[in-house]
């Protein structure tokens, strides 16, 4: 008997040549080439790849850890200081558990200062039996060895110093080994391990849940092939500029976490984008260039808005601000260049096998049905949600901001150990919160701490006045109460007004969080003002609207500001510590809040730009502004909430590492893409965008005449598929007959 499939089945011949009309515009004419030469795309991306990974362990090496202020007070201090006494760092021993009068633990010390102060790289070394003060606890059962290394001395002569130090044996001591070097050690360690660490647990879990939005492998893995192509040029990128300026330890795991999350957002629109092409009957080459159109458009303005946000960084002076810019705006353009070459290439390879919809993305469903609840109580819906989010972004208001040393680690960690001890047991060689660096000799820098510091309110006393090189010394000055708390800082002030006709520089932790706080009150007005009418700026081109532009910037700093208020509950009180494994220092990182502004605010925009191009797509398609919400959310809302959720899943993975600052940023940005991606764009921007109706598209006359003259802004228009639509159920034995017919086609097409 006969298949009655078969005579509805097409043959080879039967399968209609693709419509002959292309799709304007540079973005389209993009994907066709990467799609024409997939292969020099394909093998380009993979030498990238390979680079960045050869490279990879190399970008830890030209890092630093932590930064000052640029041209602060403090910093200038500190140069001073470093220039005077060309010392690296040091490494401190704690040697524990027996009386500091035991012969066999002095013969044990004793023996090993003299090996180490033999040793290369080695300035000098101090330990208990030296005549050096403060070294020796006050309960006798401890004490310290001091080794200070060269400023031109090497890894490898720091290790033979450590493992030394490591050697002392005496017996019932316990010997612990850190200090600064240590700690920079431990933290450029930690944090490539943290970096890997989200990298490993991440990318499995997002292709697990990308299966589940595309339900096929091949659809699923090309985000992550993206992704980790993306990955690789970012390092590449980060380790050149690590040779040309400083970049903090920190910025590393920040970026690539950034890189990582863009890279499969985008990918992932793009994907979506194809498969709802496919759906409408076009040809891989047509899906390909439809895609490439529309959701290549919105990558790019979602790039160009990330970008933006990232960019008010360089309005700051300190290093760590201009280094998360430099490698955050690097980042974004490799995420986007990705996007819009490698997916389309990729494409070209596996796009018969991905699965394409059954049949076209219905115009009723959960988030229609969400939006059309919403606009039938609007306003209520939107003074509910401002009200929530302002609540939670009230905490922020009361955050101090702390800058932190070796508690930045786990209390596991030696160096973490060695500072606790060295705080609580040797309070003389602990580092003091404020100090004065003078130009002057001993003498009359002793007279400066007696008659002018010593007599200043809040001041606890001085604790030592250290010449450092010709001409300059430093006072170490103890404060009451917290050491980088209000008073703390108002002594910061009150020695800076007061300055006994010398020249001098107020440093120390509490004098660089003075310095921070000065630096963001003053510049970061600035910076918001060039973030602002960044974005306004390119919503407006994107929309030809100054009314949507405005709402989105509020509605994103309601969502910024939930997520600073949980990261002040968080790290700062210490909301799920225990879960989250640390302990909180009562305080915030001082640069953290900026850097959480700028991510935070950019990855808003980045859902916004997703939500509103497909709302714009529509209301140019001739929808009313009601529908075209109602439609706009039903078609992208499963795509913002799958990408939103792909990157909680990324943040959480790098939140998870050991890393203080990094598990701080990486909280608060989960909590902004879950709240922005629920919340703000489910509820308050329909909320919003239902009172304001028609009023929505307004700009005044001489901003629409300059909208139409710029074809950036302007909305694709798609050319008719023509006679190659068939029906979804058809697609696959049409293409399992056709198939060669089919690429001839394609092959004719993209030649013309």
């Amino acid at each position: 008997m006969r298949n009655p499939l078969a005579a509805a089945s097409p043959s080879p011949a039967a399968v209609p040549a693709p419509a002959d009309h292309r799709v304007g515009g540079r973005l389209a004419a993009l994907g066709r080439a990467c799609f024409r030469h997939r292969r020099w795309v394909l093998a380009f991306w993979a030498l990238v790849l390979a680079a960045g990974v050869l490279i990879g362990g190399r970008v830890f090496e030209g890092t630093v850890a932590g930064g000052g202020s640029g041209g602060s007070e403090a910093a200038r201090g500190t140069a001073a200081v470093q220039a005077a006494d060309p010392v690296k760092g040091t490494v401190t021993a704690v040697v524990d558990g027996s009386p500091v009068t035991d012969e066999k633990v002095r013969a044990a010390v004793t023996a090993a200062t003299a090996e180490i102060s033999h040793l290369p790289g080695v300035v000098s070394v101090a330990d208990a039996y030296s005549g050096t003060p403060g070294m020796a606890a006050a309960d006798g059962r401890a004490s310290l060895v001091a080794v200070r290394m060269a400023d031109a001395s090497t890894p490898a002569q720091l290790d033979a110093v450590t493992e030394r130090l490591d050697a002392i044996d005496a017996a019932g001591t316990h010997v612990t080994v850190g200090g600064d070097l240590v700690l920079e050690q431990e933290v450029k360690a930690q944090t490539e391990k943290d970096t890997r660490f989200g990298e490993i647990v991440t990318l499995p879990l997002t292709l697990i849940v990308m299966v589940l939005v595309f339900g096929g492998l091949a659809a699923a893995g090309l985000p992550g092939i993206g992704a980790i192509a993306s990955v690789g040029g970012a390092l590449l990128a980060m380790f050149g500029f690590s040779r040309i300026m400083d970049i903090d330890t920190s910025v590393l795991p920040i970026a690539t976490v950034l890189g990582l999350g863009l890279s499969i957002d985008y990918a992932l629109l793009m994907v979506n984008r194809f498969r709802e092409e496919r759906g409408h009957g076009a040809t891989v080459a047509q899906a390909v260039e439809r895609t490439a159109a529309t959701a290549g458009r919105t990558v790019a303005f979602s790039g160009l808005t990330v970008a933006v946000a990232l960019s008010g960084l360089f309005v700051f002076t300190s290093p760590v601000f201009r280094a998360v810019g430099v490698a955050g705006v690097s980042v974004v353009v490799i995420a986007a260049a990705a996007a819009l070459t490698l997916v389309p290439a990729l494409l070209g390879f596996v796009g018969r096998r991905i699965k394409a919809p059954t049949e076209p993305v219905p115009d009723e469903g959960f988030f229609s049905r969400t939006v059309r609840r919403v606009q039938k109580r609007a306003l209520p819906v939107m003074l509910i949600c401002v009200a929530l989010l302002t609540a939670a972004g009230a905490p922020f208001l009361g955050a101090h901001p702390r800058s932190s040393g070796a508690d930045v680690l786990p209390k596991s960690f030696a160096s973490r150990q060695v500072a606790d001890t060295v705080a609580q047991r040797f309070p003389e060689q602990a580092a003091a919160p404020i100090t004065v660096v003078v130009k002057s000799d001993q003498k009359t820098a002793q007279a400066y701490a007696d008659d002018v510091v010593a007599g200043l309110p809040g001041v606890a006393g001085v604790r030592a006045v250290t010449p450092v090189g010709d001409g300059l010394t430093t006072v170490d000055v103890l404060v009451k109460g917290d050491p980088q708390g209000a008073q703390a800082k108002k002594v910061v002030g009150e020695l800076r007004d007061h300055r006994g006709g010398l020249t001098t520089y107020v440093t120390g932790d509490a004098a660089s969080v003075a310095d921070f706080q000065h630096e963001v009150a003053t510049r970061g007005p600035w910076a918001l003002g060039l973030v602002a009418f960044g974005t306004l700026v390119l919503l407006f081109l994107m929309t030809g609207s100054v009314v949507m532009p405005v709402k989105a910037l509020l509605m994103n700093l309601l969502s910024l500001g939930a997520s600073l208020g949980a990261l002040t509950m968080v790290f700062q009180h210490g909301w799920f510590s225990g879960l989250l494994g640390f302990t909180p220092s009562g305080g915030l990182e001082t640069f953290v809040p900026v850097l959480v502004f700028a991510f935070a605010f950019g990855l808003s925009m980045d859902y916004e730009v997703f939500l509103l191009a497909r709302i714009k797509e529509l209301y140019d398609q001739g929808h009313g502004c009601t529908r075209s919400v109602q439609l706009g959310l039903q078609r992208s809302g499963k795509i913002i909430t799958s990408a939103a959720l792909l990157m909680v899943i990324v943040f959480a993975g790098f939140a998870a590492g050991q890393m203080l600052m990094v598990k701080q940023m990486g909280i608060a940005l989960a909590v902004a893409v879950a709240v922005d991606a629920t919340l703000v764009r489910c509820l308050l921007v329909p909320a919003a965008m239902s009172l304001a109706g028609e009023f929505n598209w307004w700009a005044p006359a001489p901003l629409r005449r300059l909208h139409r003259k710029i074809g950036l802004s302007e909305h694709v228009e798609l050319p008719p598929l023509g006679a190659r639509a068939v029906l979804p159920g058809q697609r696959a034995e049409a293409e399992q007959v056709g198939v060669e017919a089919e690429v001839e086609a394609e092959q004719v097409a993209l030649a013309r």
